[in-house]
């Protein structure tokens, strides 16, 4: 869904009742298209979140403190020099254009007060953030900068005049009159080609009223204007992905789709965002480790393939043990300058040829052929050492992948990066600012079973060392999937005996949290903790366990399940 222009009226009107005379108290950048003001009004603070992403441009207010990087950016810090301490004087939308405007007043560095504006526009690729001199109307920057090259149109830079825009030939869902409404057929892509400002589902809504179609239209308008309900509404399809969003109900969606209500547009964004793959931040940030992830992956195993073919060639050295006995019984044999002997094998009475080295003499070629045996041996010993080493770091490798591939959550994300950043898989990022990364807190995933137990999961791998060596006492279950990358699951029984229901449900948690999500059947082994240990020198979460049973289950989460994280 467009955030199309009865979207932007909508949000404005929320907003301007929210933050109108509110101050600015503090402005982060947590990305490098997205800004979170901290605002203090009268009924309290709030958070107004707003991003120039190209896929998830929009405006709204949130709950969750979004993850700022450990120095500000460039424009933030911008942004807290001339905004920060400032009152918010007006809250506008430009005409029935996808762009809010706030003025704000704030003093400057003589004490005088001065009024800057703060521009949205939320236009998909095109959106952007731009902080004006109202004085002047000159730009003082913005989040991102239009050149010439870029645009030959309008460019966004500093110093420049702020200009809006060029206007689309539609009339203005605001402007428009009966009678031009009324000339329009009932077709959604005619709708949108002519009238400016709305979305293409809010298009095909006007074309099914096409009996009643101005009225439907006044209500809508009405409705804006006056704010009364500042609902917002979130259609899911049959796989409760979101589809849509609209301040207002589409009867078109709800015959196809599930409708959730929210008791404000910000709270119905909140949602749709946070769960629309397209724009999801967890999937973005962890797409770079990913792809680090599989080319160290790529790696491991050209080595491994490298090292078995290795060992197979030194497995399949004893040719040169006899070439160097039957060489060292027939020496007389060998004549200068040969460069291969005929001999007779003694184990088998059948002939053998022994190639030569010219330039050596015949028991210089002998010795040769020992030296080679001894060090086929010596490498068949070491690269299998190697090649086990090469299969735990492949073990490693791909457990973080599953870790990745199955969270979005922004917070799982960083601490494995931190994880990998440890191990030497990533470099660490560089800090600005003399700025120290936030000390690692475990936070695993909670469940409750029928049966009233708890049942922890790892995150990650640190956080499986910290529930199996850490958390878990020696008689609680420890559960994991068999030859399967996943989660370390705890179930908190202090020695109780598990019924066969405990242990199936149990199963499915780790199951679910693994790299089998998707399939069906999956083996997991269970145990108690007491019968896990940890090698030395072992990687994070690889564990070893005796006396253990497995089940056969499908992935799944109790039906009752209180997950309980925290948020760092």
């Amino acid at each position: 869904m467009a955030f199309d222009g009865i979207v932007t009226r909508a949000m404005v009107r929320e907003i301007n009742e929210k933050i109108y005379m509110g101050k600015i108290e503090k402005v982060y950048q947590p990305e490098a298209d997205e800004l979170v003001f901290n605002i203090h009004t009268k009924s309290g603070n709030c958070k107004l979140f707003a991003s120039a992403g190209s896929a998830h441009a929009r405006i709204h207010f949130i709950e969750e403190n979004p993850v700022n990087p450990p120095a500000p950016l460039a424009f933030c810090m911008l942004l807290r020099k001339h905004l920060q301490g400032g009152r918010i004087i007006a809250v506008e939308q430009k005409g029935s254009e996808r762009i809010i405007e706030i003025s704000i007043e704030t003093l400057n560095e003589l004490g005088f007060t001065v009024s800057k504006k703060l521009i949205f526009e939320i236009m998909g690729k095109h959106s952007n953030i731009i902080l004006t001199d109202i004085a002047t109307g000159k730009i003082i920057d913005s989040i991102k900068r239009v050149s010439f090259d870029v645009n030959r149109v309008r460019q966004i830079l500093p110093g420049m005049i702020y200009q809006y825009p060029p206007e689309q030939d539609k009339i203005p869902f605001r402007e428009i009159t009966e009678e031009q409404l009324a000339t329009l057929p009932a077709d959604g892509k005619t709708i949108l080609r002519s009238v400016g400002g709305i979305a293409p589902a809010f298009a095909d809504e006007l074309a099914s009223h096409d009996t009643n179609r101005w009225e439907y239209f006044c209500g809508v308008k009405e409705h804006l204007e006056d704010g009364t309900s500042g609902k917002g509404f979130v259609y899911l399809d049959e796989k409760e992905s979101p589809v849509d969003f609209y301040p207002v109900p589409l009867t078109d969606l709800e015959e196809s789709c599930r409708t959730l209500e929210f008791d404000s547009l910000s709270g119905a964004l909140e949602f749709y965002f946070g769960r629309k793959e397209s724009s999801n931040q967890g999937r973005q940030k962890s797409h770079d480790l990913i792809k680090s992830v599989n080319a160290a992956l790529d790696k491991m195993y050209l080595k491994k393939k490298r090292l078995s073919e290795d060992i197979l060639k030194a497995e399949n050295s004893e040719d040169l043990r006899l070439y160097g006995e039957l060489l060292t019984a027939n020496i007389h044999l060998v004549k200068p300058g040969m460069k291969s002997v005929d001999v007779i094998n003694y184990y088998d009475g059948s002939t053998v040829t022994i190639p030569l080295d010219v330039k050596q003499s015949p028991a210089k070629n002998a010795q040769h052929y020992f030296k080679k045996y001894g060090k086929a041996k010596t490498a068949v010993k070491e690269k299998q050492i190697q090649l086990e080493e090469n299969e735990n770091e492949i073990n490693y490798l791909e457990s973080v992948l599953a870790f990745l591939e199955n969270t979005d959550d922004v917070n799982e994300i960083e601490s494995i990066r931190s994880e990998l950043v440890e191990t030497g898989y990533v470099r660490r990022r560089k800090q600005q600012g003399g700025f120290k990364e936030k000390k690692y807190k475990p936070a695993p995933h909670r469940y409750t079973l029928s049966n009233g137990m708890t049942v922890l999961v790892g995150k990650n791998n640190k956080e499986n060392d910290y529930l199996t060596l850490k958390t878990a006492g020696s008689r609680d279950l420890w559960l994991h999937t068999k030859d399967i990358p996943g989660s370390h699951v705890i179930v908190q029984s202090g020695g109780q005996e598990l019924d066969e229901k405990a242990i199936f449900e149990a199963a499915a948690i780790a199951a679910y949290h693994s790299k089998a999500r998707t399939s069906e059947n999956v083996p997991v082994d269970y145990v108690p903790v007491k019968y896990v240990k940890k090698p030395a020198r072992a990687k994070p979460g690889m564990v070893i366990f005796t006396n253990n049973r497995t089940v056969w289950v499908n992935p799944a989460l109790p039906s009752d399940k209180k997950q309980k994280d925290r948020k760092n």
